[in-house]
């Protein structure tokens, strides 16, 4: 998911089901999603893949691909929604579900950020409050409400359902791998300057961020895929602390190209939850 500017095994960690086998060495293996799964940001990007994607070559899934002598397919793409499982995004691109076949045997994939302008929108939108109303505590809230989360629980999670049933028609051998997002805010308190929004609005957006996670768990639940939770593997890791511990990096002082995305710390910890929900 492109965010301002660039602008987004351990029990209890992944839960869901799969019917297929579990995964073995030389699996066919496909990756969906936008660029918290294509790793927007992290180096090196790799040159076949458009441009505009902005694809690592160390993102989770080529992690779990290298580790595990998987045969990766990788389609995720900077700025997907779940849309675009079904048309080309840019020029050069094919609908993400045109890399399923009947004997892909694992598919992973994070989206549902991008849907709605949820991650982008709701970060400007809180930027705006906080610079017309300086000194305010939590414009944001006060100016938006409930208005923000709204499309999470009446758009996205449909067509989170939607796509995941289509992955499971498409490869119905697959073992469907969902994960949620790592955390961008801590619970509370000032996040400033590193996120420029309101103090009481840090909350604000964590809570709408927990409504999208809950959103794609849900999905995975109803779906019969499995759900990977990267908020309990990133708390205490978000963007608003220091190099070294943060997952994710902030929308100033990043230490990448795109901010408000998983760095290559944040990457190798969705790889290390990836692998522990399918037992590797």
């Amino acid at each position: 998911m492109a965010v301002v500017g660039a602008l987004v095994a351990v029990t209890g960690i992944a839960s869901g089901a799969s019917a297929s086998a579990d995964p073995r060495p030389g699996l066919e293996y496909v990756n969906l999603g936008d660029s918290f799964s294509a790793g927007s940001g992290v180096s090196p990007i790799i040159p076949s893949q458009p441009l505009p994607c902005w694809q690592s070559g160390a993102n989770f899934s080529h992690i779990v691909a290298a580790e595990l002598g998987y045969r990766l397919t990788d389609v995720s793409c900077g700025g997907a929604k779940t849309d675009d499982f079904y048309r080309a995004q840019y020029p050069g691109t094919r609908p993400q579900l045109e890399a399923l076949t009947p004997t892909t045997e694992l598919v992973t994939l994070m989206i549902g950020g991008n849907n709605n302008d949820t991650f982008a929108g709701a970060m400007a939108s809180c930027i705006g409050a906080m610079v017309l109303h300086p000194g305010a505590f939590d414009p944001c809230r006060a100016q938006y409400g409930n208005s923000l989360t709204a499309p999470i629980l009446t758009k996205t999670y449909p067509a989170l359902v939607t796509a995941l049933h289509d992955i499971h028609a498409k490869s119905p051998r697959a073992r469907v791998l969902i994960a949620g997002y790592p955390l961008l805010l801590p619970a509370s308190g000032s996040c400033a300057p590193q996120m420029p929004i309101a103090e009481g609005d840090v909350g604000y957006l964590r809570d709408l961020q927990t409504t999208l996670n809950d959103a794609v768990k849900r999905a995975a639940e109803a779906t019969d895929s499995t759900y990977v939770d990267m908020a309990q593997a990133s708390e205490g890791r978000d963007g608003c602390k220091p190099v070294g511990q943060r997952l994710v990096e902030p929308m100033i002082f990043a230490n990448q190209p795109v901010p408000v995305h998983p760095n290559a710390d944040g990457e190798r910890a969705l790889a290390n939850q990836v692998m522990a929900a399918i037992g590797q």
